[in-house]
């Protein structure tokens, strides 16, 4: 009897041995779909994350500076760059161009920009996802008139030229296809237009050479930028498809880093400029010689917008 009642609790002990690792499988198996979802829900927040951040501050480690007071940005290129356009969305819905990029004749001066048919009232778009750096109005018949520049994730910068209402502010992030003013004819214009304009590093870029506006589309899914007129178009596969890079070794890191650096002086040295003041100058007159605001002057000199300027005086004025 004692015989029997050993063997039937060993066969329970044998029976929950085994049923143990099953419900364990079973539980495993019921929490992968789980895991699995988790992981998916998590990349996409993580994604999302990067977007904005990229947003926030875009083209970071490109740009060494952000100033929200003119147009012309100047710095060291490097010797290749690959813009990345697979996100842009068309500045505004025409797709007639009425003038190109290039030396114009007529005015005896270089045309920096591509310039669209709109009519006034007409909705302009972001052409990229990024932030917004400048916002300002260069007057009646002067320059750009009412105009934004936004900077982008892709290091590109682009000028929306000659609107009749700017949309956004300064350090405003937008999206690609996000209104951010309203066609018009301010500015040195001739008529209802948008002058369009792409830049990296202050670099002028023939938006054309990217963009085809008569589709609607861009030309490749990227741009590598060399210098020394040797750039090109690229489709994402054959991005794919690139050698791989040589490591480079310690020695050729420092010394590539300590050229970088020394180009980088030598960029910032070009830009310093000064002026000598001279009799019958004002600040909005030496302002506008330099491209640059009375508000931007007066901050380079730590002066108010009434001091009252003395022949002989310098005033750093980049």
């Amino acid at each position: 009897m004692q015989i029997k009642k050993l063997l039937g609790y060993c066969f329970v002990l044998a029976v929950g041995c085994v049923a143990a690792p099953v419900q364990a499988q079973d539980l495993m198996a019921s929490q992968a779909p789980i895991d699995t979802k988790l992981r998916a829900v998590d990349s996409v927040a993580i994604n999302r994350l990067l977007k904005t951040e990229s947003l926030i501050e875009p083209a970071i480690d490109l740009y060494q500076s952000w100033e929200n007071t003119f147009v012309n940005y100047t710095q060291a290129l490097p010797a290749e760059f690959r813009i990345d356009l697979r996100d842009f969305h068309m500045p505004c819905d025409s797709r007639t161009v009425n003038s190109h990029y290039g030396y114009r004749r007529q005015f005896g001066r270089n045309h920096y920009g591509t310039d669209l048919k709109v009519y006034i009232g007409d909705t302009i778009r972001a052409a990229f996802s990024g932030k917004v750096r400048v916002v300002q109005d260069q007057g009646r018949r002067k320059g750009y008139g009412k105009y934004v520049i936004i900077r982008h994730p892709n290091g590109l910068e682009t000028i929306y030229g000659h609107m009749s209402k700017q949309l956004v502010s300064e350090d405003q992030t937008v999206k690609a296809g996000e209104p951010i003013g309203l066609g018009g004819n301010t500015g040195r214009s001739t008529g209802p237009h948008l002058h369009f304009e792409t830049r990296l590093l202050g670099e002028k870029i023939d938006p054309e050479k990217l963009f085809c506006f008569e589709v609607g589309d861009i030309r490749g899914d990227y741009y590598v930028y060399r210098q020394g007129g040797r750039s090109q178009l690229l489709a994402a596969h054959d991005v794919d498809n690139l050698p791989a890079e040589r490591e480079l070794s310690a020695v050729e890191k420092a010394e590539e880093s300590r050229a970088f650096q020394q180009q980088q002086i030598a960029s910032r040295q070009n830009r310093s400029q000064v002026y000598k003041v001279r009799s019958g100058d004002t600040l909005s007159k030496i302002a506008k010689k330099y491209g640059i605001t009375v508000e931007r002057l007066c901050r380079l000199n730590n002066i108010s917008k009434t001091k009252t300027l003395r022949p002989g005086q310098i005033l750093k004025c980049s």
